[in-house]
C-alpha cells in the first residue's frame, strides 16, 4: 500500500522535487471539478477581464493629473474622467461578484467531491489499512490537505493567475507608456525572479514540517479524547497535558521558525521593489524636470510599478502555497490510489449470497501483515454443520478472535482455506459474503444517534414493525419503551447512555434484524454483571436458533450447550469435543479451565 505509518517520516522528507511529472498528476485532481468546468472557464474568463479593467485605473489616474494640469493629450474633461471612474468601478465590482460567486461553486462542490471520494475511499478499504496507518494522519487527510486544496481552488490558483495577468500586461503598458524608465524597472526582476524561487522551495520544506508537528500534536488529541476513561482511570490528566504540551511546543517551535524565513522572504522582496521604486521615482522626477514626462503619466508608471511590484510579491507567496497544494493533492492521491476491497458501486444492489453455514476451516496458517514473525494460526483445521453452535475456549493470544477475523474475510490466510458451503471465502464477493454475518462484540459499539438508527444499521430498511420485532426478541424492548423518546432516545457518543448490558441487546437487535445466516460472538457476555448476563443470555440463545454459531467465550458456564467446543492454544485445537466429552479428561486443557472457574462443574 502507498501510505504505511512507518514509511510516513521518511515519505515527508524525501518528498520528490517539483517537475511536470509531478505537476501532470497533481492535476489529476481537476478530474473532481470537471463537472463544473464551464463555471471554471467563466471565472477565468471575468478574471481576465477583471484584471484587465483594474489595470485601466492608473492610467486614469495619471490622465486626471495631465487633465488638471493642461497637459492631457486628450480633449476630456474632469467630469468626463469621473464618468469614466465610476463606470469602471459598476463594471469591476460586477465581474469580481461573478468571478468571486464562479470560483466558489467549482471549489465548494469539487472539493465536497473530494471528500467524498476520500471517504468512500476509506470505508472501502481492508483493515490492514487501519491498523497500519495512525487515525490522526488519516483524519488529517481529510480535513488540513483537503483544506489546502480548497484554499487552492476557491482563491490561491485565482489569485496566482490574476498575479500573472496583472505583471504581464502590466510590463507591457509600461513598455509602451515609458519605455525608458521600463528598462530600469525591469533590471529587478531577475533577482526577485531568482530570489523567489529558492526562498519558495525552503519555504517549502518548513511548511510540510510545521504541517507533520501540527498533525503530531493532533494525534495526541485525538489519542487522548478517544481513550478519555482509560486517562482519568490511571489519574494521568497531568501527564497527557503535559505531552500535549510538548507536541505544541514543537509546533510553536518550527511554526516560529517557518515564519521568520517568510518574514525575511517579505524583507526581502519589498526592500528590494521600494528601494528600486525609489529610484524609479527619482528618475522620473529628473525627467519631468526636463519636459521630456508630465507629471501625470510619472504617477501612472509609480502606480504601476507599485501594482507589479505588489504582483510580483504575491506570486512569491501563491507561488509557495500552490507548492502546497501539490504536496496535498500528493498525500491524497496515495489515499485514492489505494486497492479496496470492497466496491461501493457495486454493493448498492448487491444481493446477499445464498448461504447455508457449512463452515470449514482446512490447514490454515496465518500471521498478521504488521508482525509476520509471530505465528497466530498454526495448520487449523475444524468443520462446522449448518446451524450448528461452536465454542472456541483457550487463553488470551491463544488465536481465537482470528478464526473469526478470517472468517469475515479482514485478512488473507498465509496458507491454508476456508470454506463456506463448500466454496472458498474469497471466490465471494466480499459485501454479498458478509451480508450473511453478523457479529456480537464484547465491547458494543454504537453510533451517536437515535436507538431506531443503531437497530437499524442490521439492515437500513427495515419496516418499524421488524425493528420492534427485533428489539423483542432481544430483550431489549422493555427498556426502550422505559425511555420518553422510545427508540427516538439519542444514545451519546459510543452508546455511553447506555449501560452495557443496554447496548450488548441494542447489538443483539441489530445482528436479529440481519437475520445472518452464520453469528459470531466474541466475549458476548463477560463484562456484563449476572443480572445482565442472564437477559442477554436468552436473547442470545434466540438469536443463535437456526444458526451456525461460532462463540469465542472465557465464561465457560454460558457454552455448555453447545455441539462443538474447540479448545485453542498457540493457533492449533489441542482438544474438541462436547463439554461432558471434555469435562471427562481428568488432566485435559478444557477441564482444567473449568475448575479454575467452578468446582464442581
Amino acid at each position: 500500500m502507498g501510505m504505511r505509518r512507518r514509511n510516513r517520516e521518511n515519505s515527508e522528507e524525501q518528498r520528490p522535487k517539483l517537475t511536470r511529472e509531478n505537476i501532470r498528476e497533481a492535476a489529476a485532481i481537476f478530474r473532481f471539478i470537471r463537472p463544473y468546468r464551464w463555471s471554471f472557464f467563466f471565472g477565468l474568463v471575468l478574471l481576465f477581464l477583471s484584471s484587465l479593467v483594474f489595470m485601466i485605473f492608473p492610467y486614469l489616474s495619471g490622465l486626471m493629473v495631465d487633465v488638471a494640469q493642461g497637459n492631457a493629450e486628450t480633449n476630456y474633461s474632469l467630469k468626463d474622467i469621473g464618468w469614466i471612474l465610476l463606470l469602471v468601478l459598476i463594471v469591476q465590482g460586477f465581474v469580481s461578484y461573478m468571478r468571486v460567486y464562479l470560483f466558489a461553486i467549482v471549489s465548494e462542490k469539487g472539493i465536497a467531491n473530494v471528500r467524498r471520494a476520500l471517504y468512500e475511499k476509506l470505508v472501502s478499504l481492508p483493515i490492514t489499512f487501519f491498523e497500519e496507518n495512525r487515525v490522526g494522519d488519516i483524519v488529517s487527510r481529510l480535513t488540513a490537505d483537503v483544506e489546502k486544496l480548497y484554499n487552492a481552488f476557491s482563491i490561491t490558483l485565482a489569485e496566482f493567475i490574476r498575479q500573472v495577468i496583472i505583471l504581464v500586461v502590466g510590463v507591457l503598458f509600461l513598455a509602451f507608456r515609458a519605455p525608458k524608465l521600463s528598462l530600469i524597472m525591469l533590471a529587478t526582476f531577475p533577482v526577485i525572479v531568482v530570489g523567489a524561487m529558492l526562498f519558495g522551495r525552503f519555504i517549502r520544506k518548513l511548511s510540510k514540517e510545521r504541517q507533520q508537528a501540527l498533525a503530531d500534536s493532533n494525534i495526541s488529541l485525538n489519542e487522548t479524547t478517544s481513550a478519555i476513561q482509560v486517562v482519568k482511570a490511571f489519574t494521568n490528566e497531568l501527564f497527557e497535558s503535559l505531552r500535549y504540551g510538548l507536541n505544541i511546543d514543537k509546533v510553536v517551535k518550527v511554526s516560529l521558525y517557518y515564519a521568520r524565513w517568510r518574514a525575511l522572504f517579505s524583507v526581502f522582496i519589498i526592500t528590494f521593489l521600494f528601494g528600486a521604486l525609489f529610484f524609479i521615482v527619482w528618475q522620473g522626477a529628473i525627467m519631468v524636470s526636463d519636459g521630456s514626462m508630465t507629471a501625470g503619466r510619472l504617477i501612472e508608471f509609480v502606480v504601476y510599478t507599485g501594482i507589479i511590484g505588489g504582483a510580483i510579491a504575491g506570486l512569491g507567496n501563491f507561488y509557495t502555497e500552490l507548492l502546497g497544494a501539490i504536496g496535498a493533492t500528493e498525500r491524497i492521491r496515495e489515499i485514492l490510489k489505494e486497492e479496496e476491497e470492497v466496491q461501493l458501486d457495486d454493493a448498492k444492489n448487491l444481493e446477499r449470497a445464498p448461504i447455508e453455514g457449512h463452515i470449514s476451516y482446512e490447514d490454515v496458517y496465518f500471521s498478521y501483515p504488521t508482525r509476520s514473525d509471530v505465528p497466530v494460526l498454526q495448520g487449523l483445521s475444524f468443520e462446522v454443520e449448518p446451524g450448528n453452535k461452536v465454542a472456541l475456549v483457550g487463553t488470551s493470544g491463544a488465536g481465537k478472535s482470528t478464526i473469526v477475523q478470517l472468517l469475515l474475510k479482514f485478512y488473507k490466510m498465509n496458507e491454508g482455506v476456508i470454506k463456506v458451503d463448500g466454496k472458498n471465502i474469497q471466490d465471494y464477493n466480499t459485501t454479498a459474503f458478509r451480508k450473511n454475518i453478523a457479529i456480537v462484540p464484547q465491547e458494543v459499539i454504537l453510533f451517536g444517534g437515535t436507538i431506531r438508527e443503531n437497530i437499524l444499521y442490521g439492515r437500513p430498511d427495515a419496516t418499524e414493525e421488524e425493528i420492534m420485532d427485533a428489539a423483542k426478541q432481544a430483550n431489549a424492548w422493555n427498556f426502550i419503551q422505559s425511555f420518553p423518546e422510545g427508540l427516538d432516545t439519542l444514545v451519546g457518543e459510543r452508546g455511553v447512555k447506555l449501560s452495557g448490558g443496554q447496548r450488548q441487546r441494542i447489538a443483539i437487535a441489530r445482528a436479529i434484524l440481519k437475520d445472518p445466516a452464520i453469528l459470531l460472538l466474541d466475549e458476548a457476555t463477560s463484562s456484563l454483571d449476572a443480572e445482565s448476563e442472564r437477559v442477554v443470555q436468552e436473547a442470545l440463545n434466540t438469536l443463535m436458533q437456526g444458526r451456525t454459531s461460532i462463540i469465542i467465550a472465557h465464561r465457560l458456564a454460558t457454552i455448555r450447550e453447545v455441539d462443538q467446543i474447540l479448545v485453542i492454544d498457540k493457533g492449533q485445537i489441542i482438544e474438541q469435543g462436547t463439554h461432558e466429552e471434555l469435562s471427562s479428561i481428568e488432566d485435559g486443557a478444557y477441564n482444567t479451565l473449568a475448575k479454575l472457574q467452578f468446582e464442581p462443574i
